[in-house]
């Protein structure tokens, strides 16, 4: 995650969209009161710096339902773990000053499910030695959706623009002309992207009911965003 106080935006990271490319680019033009989030493991190339602090609790009390979550809120006001990796917009939104919030030009990315899930999927698999089927990740049932970090609790959208994987050189050129943030066409780094070997397209990884199982998980991007499977 990051908040860019030279160029005055807040981007919230997501999963296998890649988030950590972005922050390594944006890395080189960060000023000295921007945030930045670790990323674990850590990446060369990306420095964290002022992701810890104190915050208002009682701003960001009504978003936690359960005791347990509070608690956990708790937890991290006592280690002042401010921001972290992966972080939703709502908590951002919660542990800023709200004219940021209102004047910063918030972004995110997501990506096709069906092919994000692959990703995920590639990335858990080799973290397990590689011994994990497809079949047994899906019954695991802990899909890579993002949907909740860039929406509240009623389905509304928190950032003002939700940028395409699919098309990400195009839209992030576009972003980045409207900040003022120098950019060549392509970030120029592909981290955490040796995970997947299998590079052939992500349909003929599927069959009806894996397919099927994606449909509903990520039931609220595709609604929101039209995803097709055989798109792309």
């Amino acid at each position: 995650m990051i908040i860019s106080h030279r160029y005055r935006f807040i981007f919230i990271k997501t999963r296998k969209t890649a988030g950590t490319s972005i922050e390594i680019y944006l890395s080189q033009f960060a000023g000295p009161q921007d945030v930045f989030t670790p990323i674990h493991p850590p990446v060369p190339g990306h420095e964290p710096r002022n992701y810890r602090g104190w915050w208002n609790l009682l701003r960001e009390w009504p978003l936690h339902e359960t005791w347990e979550q509070r608690w956990g809120m708790i937890q991290q006001w006592i280690h002042r773990q401010k921001f972290y990796n992966h972080i939703p917009a709502a908590l951002v939104r919660a542990r800023i000053a709200p004219d940021i919030w209102e004047h910063y030009f918030k972004f995110c990315v997501e990506r096709n499910p069906w092919d994000k899930t692959l990703s995920h999927y590639a990335m858990i698999r080799a973290r397990a030695g590689g011994q994990l089927s497809f079949d047994a990740y899906l019954a695991n049932g802990f899909f890579c959706t993002d949907f909740d970090k860039y929406t509240d609790a009623a389905g509304n959208l928190l950032v003002d623009e939700v940028l395409r994987y699919e098309t990400l050189n195009q839209d992030l050129a576009r972003v980045f002309q409207r900040l003022g943030i120098p950019f060549s066409g392509d970030l120029g780094v592909r981290a955490k992207s040796e995970y997947r070997q299998d590079r052939r397209p992500y349909q003929e990884h599927y069959t009806p009911r894996q397919r099927a199982i994606i449909e509903q998980a990520f039931a609220r991007e595709i609604a929101m965003f039209d995803y097709k499977f055989d798109q792309g």
